[in-house]
């Protein structure tokens, strides 16, 4: 049986949200001053875990599709 190798793929990048947008999505800046739009993961949503503007966060982006990430963890 073939392993689910999903969680290996993706790449983990921290940033800075600089935006809210509406819908719980925010505008995220990398190290290397590119944007993401972003959205919170199902755990911190749970959780509720705010995130504001200014905070550090540590983002999951996929390898295909690197201008959408899911935020997973928030550094403040």
């Amino acid at each position: 049986m073939a392993k689910d190798n999903k969680r290996e793929d993706k790449i983990e990048v921290e940033g800075k949200v600089l935006d809210v947008l509406k819908g719980g999505s925010y505008i995220v800046e990398l190290p290397n001053k590119h944007t993401v739009e972003a959205y919170v993961s199902g755990k911190m949503r749970m959780n509720m875990i705010r995130i504001l503007p200014g905070d550090t966060v540590t983002l999951e982006l996929s390898p295909y599709d690197i201008t959408h990430g899911r935020i997973i963890w928030n550094n403040k």
